[in-house]
């Protein structure tokens, strides 16, 4: 762990911001009080990893609040971000020992984190759970195929607002809204992250930006705070449809 910061105060898991989305969804009181007994909080500044490549994970978690990247490093130094963690994605494999990719803090970030053999051991007495879980690995595994046809087939338009529509889709998830009609949301990478994760340049993200902007797909106050006038416009400009498979 890299300057982690362990968080005093304690969420009731009543009122935890994600509980309808997390790991922990479907659970009874009864449940959630055995979870009360094995959790703790982290916290992380921006750029601080969380967990390297290989390393021994004592925890699983899910993200409360920020968001962070799973990144992979080839032999010869280069790296590439693989994926995103958005608020209630989990991190961490019951049964597995280490990550297969470094976890790195891309804004402040917190997680609600449960010790690994404990957890495991709920899992095994509470189905709940580990259905859930499974649920969750399907859920990001479709995504990631999804992924692949963005990155593999999507002009540079399309990809920016791909991403757009992720992020969007899970601002109303956790808000407990329809991704319908105008949406606004705070875009949480900057334009150089977007640039790594999406495969392309900073100018070209900025000019795609810029473009999206100015044929009134989305408003931008600042560079981060971005508003949807549409929301089935910016599906179309993703070259994806109301029912899109794209993460939620």
């Amino acid at each position: 762990m890299l300057n982690e910061k362990t968080v005093s105060h304690s969420v009731e898991c009543g009122d935890c911001p994600i509980r309808h989305r997390a790991v922990c969804a479907r659970c009874e009181s009864d449940e959630l009080e055995r979870l009360e007994e094995i959790k703790y909080y982290r916290s992380f500044e921006a750029g601080q990893t969380v967990i390297w490549s290989g390393d021994r994970m004592d925890f699983v978690g899910s993200v409360v609040s920020g968001i962070a990247t799973l990144t992979q490093t080839m032999e010869d130094g280069r790296t590439q971000m693989v994926g995103l963690l958005l608020p209630s994605d989990f991190v961490g494999r019951p049964g597995r020992d280490g990550s297969a990719y470094d976890v790195v803090a891309t804004t402040d970030l917190v997680m609600c984190c449960f010790r690994k053999k404990p957890f495991e051991a709920m899992m095994e007495r509470t189905p709940h759970i580990a259905h859930r879980l499974l649920e969750m690995t399907l859920d990001e595994l479709d995504a990631a195929r999804e992924w692949m046809l963005v990155l593999g087939r999507k002009t540079a338009r399309e990809k920016i607002a791909s991403l757009l529509t992720i992020i969007a889709r899970r601002d109303a998830s956790l808000n407990l809204r329809t991704p319908k009609g105008a949406m606004v949301f705070d875009l949480p990478l900057t334009r150089e992250a977007m640039a790594d994760y999406l495969g392309l340049t900073l100018e070209t993200v900025s000019r795609q930006i810029s473009a999206l902007k100015r044929d009134g797909v989305i408003s931008l106050q600042g560079k981060r705070h971005v508003t949807v006038p549409d929301f089935s416009r910016l599906l179309e400009e993703a070259g994806d449809d109301s029912d899109g498979g794209l993460l939620a």
